[in-house]
């Protein structure tokens, strides 16, 4: 099985082309499988960069430190975003569970992109659609997703919904880089849990700027996978200059 021979755009150094599926599945085979509960095994034991100095430490350092700085300096565009957002539907954030660093849960904090409904509606939409219906599955998102606001749009588009995440960070939820918050149950169709649940998930990620938005939910646990395996200081400069490039491009949905 196959995802895509096609070279992916390289920002980070690392080397992701050709990308296929059975590339980390073949290599994860010889590995103890892990489940997705919290104490069943460490992670580190499997990817040993998350046992390095910087995984453990440094990395929480600089997320403290950088998220501090860009709140401070996000908290005047928050205010208006919100306030536009309340105008436009009421309630300007929106939490949803997510699945965390050891497998622990928490709420994930962003602008309102959708209707407040968007959940019920999502339902109807792929039951009506079939098509629809095949690219959530594949993706686990819609291009043309019907229950974005026009301002929900522009938020995306730009990734300025994602600014309510530096408080996550700041709680120790997330980090500035790492894998995709995921939702709880997409850990059952997740290729290599201990790459993911060996990290705080990232506000951005080597998937997002190399993969973003064009590829299947595997082909981000590949990348995912790949991204814990290296994960180092240098790669986290990169994968953040690289991010700022993306944003500039408004390449979200």
């Amino acid at each position: 099985m196959t995802l895509h021979y096609r070279a992916l755009p390289d920002f980070t150094g690392v080397d992701l082309n050709p990308m296929p599926a059975n590339y980390a599945l073949q290599d994860w085979s010889q590995r103890p499988t892990v489940s997705a509960s919290p104490g069943d095994a460490n992670p580190a034991e499997l990817l040993p960069a998350l046992a390095g100095d910087y995984a453990e430490t440094g990395k929480r350092v600089l997320d403290v430190v950088l998220a501090s700085v860009a709140l401070l300096l996000a908290a005047p565009v928050l205010a208006l975003l919100a306030a536009l957002l309340w105008i436009e539907g009421g309630n300007p954030f929106y939490t949803q569970e997510r699945l965390g660093r050891h497998g622990r849960h928490f709420r994930m904090y962003k602008l309102r992109s959708m209707v407040p409904d968007a959940s019920a509606r999502l339902v109807e939409y792929l039951d009506r659609d079939p098509a629809m219906r095949a690219e959530w599955d594949l993706t686990q998102k819609l291009k043309r997703d019907p229950r974005i606001t026009p301002l929900g749009r522009l938020l995306r588009k730009t990734s300025m919904d994602e600014l309510p995440q530096l408080l996550n960070v700041l709680k120790g939820d997330m980090s500035l880089v790492g894998p995709r918050p995921m939702l709880p149950q997409q850990m059952a169709i997740y290729a290599h849990p201990p790459a993911y649940l060996g990290l705080r998930p990232g506000i951005t990620g080597l998937w997002q700027v190399t993969a973003r938005n064009e590829d299947s939910f595997a082909l981000r646990a590949a990348i995912d996978l790949r991204y814990a395996e290296r994960v180092s200081l240098w790669g986290d400069l990169k994968i953040m200059v690289a991010t700022v490039r993306s944003i500039l491009r408004a390449t979200g949905y």
